[in-house]
Parts: structure tokens; C-alpha cells; sequence
């Protein structure tokens, strides 16, 4: 059977047909409208899903506290909040609000007794939060909490309650709060595996007490160190946040957590768009140990250690510049006691490679005190291996597991010596030497050369020239100065 419906060749000639007929006849074709433009997909993600779900589980904190100003381009967020110089620059809408101006609340007028008593514009500071169990328990920064006398969570209804701290750990600023009651809370869960750089990031907290503001971003990037301990180990994002974001959640598009906001770079105090995050991982074991023991308990091994340069790989003859080399162990302390000495390079963890400083003092942490471990290191050319009884962290003994001096590498000599007491003394530097450039100075006292003590000048001279005999690039010298010590390979040929 002949189909009834024209070709599309016959369809066309007819339309052309029927022009030609109307135009003849001085008619006008009725115009032809194209169809509007309709995406069916959309380019971007909405966020309005996991910003609906997870916005009851996000929570405000107000802390009651003594605190003093903070200072430095990496500001920790929570705390301090203005001083008068931020207030002038804020927009008239916020200058004028109440909180912005100290003056009480409206659960605080409620309550009296507030004529009487002198105010603080700063005296509370605000942070953020986020539930992690139905029963109230909730994550924030310790510095948000720290020297706090009361906490107050306020939700995302607008109801205001009593907390209680659980637990807080100032070495991964992670701290836990619990408010009670018969009520059921939205809770929400960390995310497990690894976050990818250029996944789409969701912030949501409370900046500059504005209670739930949302702003969305990517992770920028992943491992940044900021300087502030050996534990740091942040995600990079570039979502926006600010002061008063601090313990806020950062979470993915299955609106798990995966990071917790904790500071920002920023030379004005405010956001350029460079902000830091503790990672999930980190914080999924800090948190339970804090709820189930209040504190975190963490292995310790006792040294001061810095990062292996390629100068000092070179001196030592590590065929790469990776690993934490010891400045000192500490006097009694698990590495003391199993015979670690100044000059070792710890490069393994329980077989597992140590790349850097930060990354042994995190891998020690993380084991139980008492724990055995097995420390390989690399002394006088060759690799060894030591079994270690990890000891437990004591505040003191953090503090002084720090490194106190950075590694400098040096060009050439550019010194005069002379021999003095516990080791030989740097008499002079040359000016403009690569001795004066790298922070040699006159006073500084040099106890070892390869992890050999000397005394006197000539010992150096002939621990230089054992360097060379060995086919060494460079000789590694430990430098005191006070009460700090440290090392620097100085190179054998001068530049």
C-alpha cells in the first residue's frame, strides 16, 4: 500500500510550492517560530538536595570564655571574633545588629538582670557544628571550645540548648559536645574512603553568627601542612567561609562529611577563597576515642627530628632526600632507651615508608602507648632496623618533640673555627658566604661532622676528607646554638 504521508523531499517542494502560489497572490506567509531553548539536563549539580537534608544536622555554637586575640595570615575562625577596626568595616545591616553591637539578647532581656551587669562585646565567641548521632552528640573545633565555662547549641529551628564537652584534642582541633534531652536529633555520618581534588564541596555553618549559610566550592587540594603541629594534614577547599565557621561540616554531594572547616588563609582576616578542612579520616578515630574516653591517647617515641633535605641525603648517602633524621632523642625516652642517636634518618614505620616529619610523628600517634614497633633508620651508610616499646604523649613531651631549628643547606664552607667546650666553635663568618646565608653564625658551636663528636678544627678537616674518600657529595654537620641543636650538610666543593 502507497504510504499516505509525504516524503520529506515532496513535504519540502510543497512548502516552496505554496510560498511561490502566496507570494504571487501578494499574500504573506504566516511566520515561522523557532522552538525556545530547553535544557533536558542540567551542565551544573544542584546542591538544594543535600542542602535541604543535612541543613537540621548543622548546628550554631556560642561558647562563654575568656580568650585574647589571635594574629597570623592562617586564622583559626571560631575564636576571636571582632575587635573595633572589623566592625567598622562591616555592612551597616550588620553593624547594627544587636550581637554585632554587644548588646544582650532576647533570651538574655527575658531573663534580667542584665542592667547591672557590665558587657563584653566580644566576651561569647561562635562557632559551628553538626550532630553525628540521633542521641546529641556533636563535632566542632577544640579552638572554639577551648577555656569555654558554658556551651549553647542552637539548631537549626531556632532552639537553644545546654552542652556539655565531652572531650576535646587541641593536637587535631577536634572537640565533642552533647546535649540531652528526649528529643531525636538528625544526625549525619562521615564519609569513608579517599576525597578526590575537584570534587564539589558543601559548606554549611555559622559565619559571623549569622546562623545556616550555606556556600559550595571544590577541594582545591589534599595533605596541605599550615604550621601549626606535627598532626597537620588538611583539605584545601574554596568554598567560602569565615569567622564563625569554624567546626562547621564540609560535605560531598551524598551529603557525608568530609572535612571539618577549621581555618582559612587570608591576609585581611577574611575569605579569599583559601580554606582549610580536617579530613574525615582523621577526624572519624579523634572523635571516637574522644566520645568514648574524653581525651586521645597517642603513642609516643621521644625525638626531635626535621626533614631530610637533599643535602643532608647526599652527606649521609641516602639514595633519596625522604625520611625524618633525628636532631636529639630525648633523655629517657622509648628512642633513647632503644639506642636511637642524634644523625639517625628514621625511614620506615612497621615496614611502611616514612616520607617526612609530619608523617612519622602522625604514624606514631596513631598507635596505642605500649605498643612495639618496628623502626628502620639508616646510620653509617646502611639501613638498620631497631624493635621500639612506644612510651604515652605527655603535653610537655609533644612540646618538646618539636622541631626547634629548620635545615638549611650550605654552598661552602665560609667559616673560621676554633676548638671551645662540647664541640668547635664557629669563630667567624665570611660575609656573604653561603655559611651567612643560611643562618651559620659566629657563636654557633658544630658537636658532630658524619655523626662523629669533634673538638677541634682538625677534626673537622679530616672528617671532610673521609667524606670525600668516600665519594660523598657533601659532609653533615650538627650545629648547637644555646640550647638548640640541628643539622646541615654543608657540600664539598664550593660554589
Amino acid at each position: 500500500m502507497k504510504s499516505l504521508v509525504p516524503s520529506l523531499r515532496s513535504s519540502s517542494l510543497l512548502a516552496a510550492a505554496v510560498a511561490v502560489i502566496a507570494a504571487n497572490a501578494g499574500l504573506t506567509p504566516p511566520a515561522a517560530y523557532a522552538e525556545a531553548v530547553r535544557v533536558e539536563k542540567p551542565q551544573v549539580p544542584s546542591f538544594a538536595d543535600v542542602v535541604e537534608a543535612v541543613s537540621p544536622a548543622v548546628v550554631s555554637v556560642r561558647v562563654k570564655s575568656e580568650f585574647s586575640p589571635a594574629a597570623g595570615e592562617f586564622q583559626r575562625f571560631g575564636r576571636p571574633f571582632f575587635d573595633d577596626d572589623d566592625k567598622e568595616n562591616l555592612p551597616p545591616f550588620l553593624r547594627n545588629h544587636p550581637f554585632f553591637r554587644g548588646e544582650p539578647s532576647e533570651r538574655d532581656r527575658r531573663r534580667g538582670g542584665n542592667e547591672d551587669r557590665p558587657r563584653r562585646p566580644f566576651g561569647l565567641s561562635q562557632g559551628s557544628g553538626f550532630f553525628i548521632s540521633e542521641d546529641g552528640l556533636i563535632v566542632t573545633n577544640h579552638h572554639v571550645v577551648e577555656n569555654g565555662s558554658k556551651f549553647t547549641v542552637v539548631t537549626s529551628d531556632g532552639a537553644e540548648l545546654d552542652a556539655t564537652l565531652v572531650g576535646a584534642d587541641a593536637r587535631t582541633d577536634l572537640a565533642v559536645l552533647r546535649v540531652t534531652g528526649a528529643r531525636k536529633f538528625t544526625y549525619v555520618k562521615f564519609a569513608s574512603g579517599d576525597v578526590r581534588i575537584g570534587e564539589w564541596v558543601v559548606a554549611v555553618g555559622n559565619p559571623f553568627g549569622l546562623g545556616g549559610t550555606v556556600t559550595a566550592g571544590i577541594v582545591s587540594a589534599r595533605n596541605r601542612e599550615i604550621g601549626g603541629n606535627r598532626y597537620d594534614d588538611f583539605l584545601q577547599i574554596d568554598a567560602a567561609v569565615n569567622k564563625g565557621n569554624s567546626g562547621g561540616p564540609a560535605f560531598n554531594l551524598n551529603g557525608e562529611v568530609i572535612g571539618i572547616n577549621t581555618a582559612i588563609f587570608s591576609p585581611s582576616g577574611g575569605n579569599i577563597g583559601i580554606a582549610f578542612a580536617i579530613p574525615a579520616s582523621t577526624a572519624r578515630d579523634v572523635v571516637d576515642e574522644l566520645t568514648k574516653n574524653g581525651q586521645v591517647v597517642r603513642g609516643w617515641l621521644g625525638v626531635q627530628i626535621q626533614p631530610v633535605t637533599r643535602d643532608i641525603a647526599d652527606s649521609v648517602g641516602l639514595p633519596e632526600a625522604r625520611g625524618a633524621i633525628v636532631n636529639t632523642p630525648q633523655e629517657g625516652s622509648p628512642a633513647a632507651k632503644a639506642g636511637i642517636r642524634a644523625g639517625d634518618i628514621v625511614t620506615a614505620v612497621n615496614g611502611e615508608a616514612v616520607r617526612n616529619p609530619r608523617e612519622l610523628a602522625r604514624r606514631i600517634g596513631e598507635m596505642a602507648p605500649d605498643s612495639k614497633v618496628r623502626i628502620t633508620l639508616w646510620r653509617e651508610g646502611k639501613s638498620q632496623e631497631l624493635d621500639i616499646t612506644l612510651g604515652r604523649l605527655q603535653a610537655n613531651e609533644a612540646k618538646a618533640a618539636e622541631p626547634q631549628a629548620k635545615p638549611e643547606g650550605l654552598a661552602r664552607l665560609g667559616m673560621k673555627l676554633e676548638s671551645g667546650d662540647g664541640g668547635v666553635v664557629v669563630a667567624d663568618v665570611e660575609r656573604d658566604s653561603a655559611a651567612e646565608n643560611r643562618d651559620i653564625r659566629a657563636g654557633d658551636v658544630i658537636v658532630s661532622v658524619n655523626g662523629e663528636p669533634v673538638s677541634a678544627p682538625e677534626a673537622v678537616a679530616k672528617a671532610l676528607q673521609d667524606s670525600e674518600a668516600k665519594g660523598r657529595k657533601a659532609a653533615l654537620f650538627q650545629v648547637k646554638r644555646g640550647e638548640e641543636s640541628r643539622f646541615v650538610a654543608i657540600p664539598l666543593t664550593r660554589g
